[in-house]
């Protein structure tokens, strides 16, 4: 639940001129973070593709002559699933966030970080607060601070649930793990 004091978090940053409005001390992520914290890799991988399908759909059907978040997630998850090697998957995750540069609004950029940070987080699990530290400064940019609420709350319970799913189910969506994730 968004309280006040996270909504004058938010507008003091902004009025900083802050371009990421969340931050891994943000309450109203705490009890995500702290649970992406203690769960098992497979799951937080699991997670973070879950969560990052629904922004690499995004920003395809935003741009879709751009190749860039569809190869990151296609080649982070295959080199999730030992089907290639970390630099392929690293050039594609660089890449998603360079497009953050092209983007026409802080929005989209903050998108294109948070699909990269979903992707990287097969080489560690540290990167996962960063697809909803990136993804919720996308959606306060969009909506602005006066009309995102609700559209805050819903994404943060989205997170735990997905969260609470992929534990009991680390593997779906993966037909085979990397040795280094088994």
């Amino acid at each position: 639940m968004m309280t006040e004091s996270d909504l004058q978090e938010i507008r003091q940053k902004q009025k900083r001129r802050n371009q990421i409005l969340f931050s891994k001390e943000s309450d109203c992520l705490r009890v995500l973070f702290d649970a992406l914290a203690s769960a098992p890799r497979r799951t937080v991988t699991c997670w973070a593709f879950a969560c990052a399908e629904p922004i690499k759909d995004e920003l395809a059907a935003r741009y879709p002559l751009d190749p860039r978040p569809a190869e990151a997630f296609v080649l982070s998850k295959a080199w999730a699933q030992g089907e290639i090697k970390m630099p392929i998957a690293k050039r594609a995750i660089l890449a998603v966030h360079a497009m953050a540069k092209d983007m026409p609004n802080d929005a989209d950029a903050a998108l294109c970080h948070a699909l990269g940070q979903a992707c990287s987080v097969v080489h560690t699990p540290r990167h996962a607060p960063g697809l909803p530290i990136y993804e919720l400064t996308a959606i306060v940019r969009r909506l602005g601070i006066d009309d995102c609420k609700a559209a805050l709350e819903q994404t943060i319970l989205r997170y735990e649930q997905t969260l609470f799913w992929c534990q009991k189910h680390p593997d779906d969506g993966f037909s085979s793990w990397a040795p280094f994730l088994k």
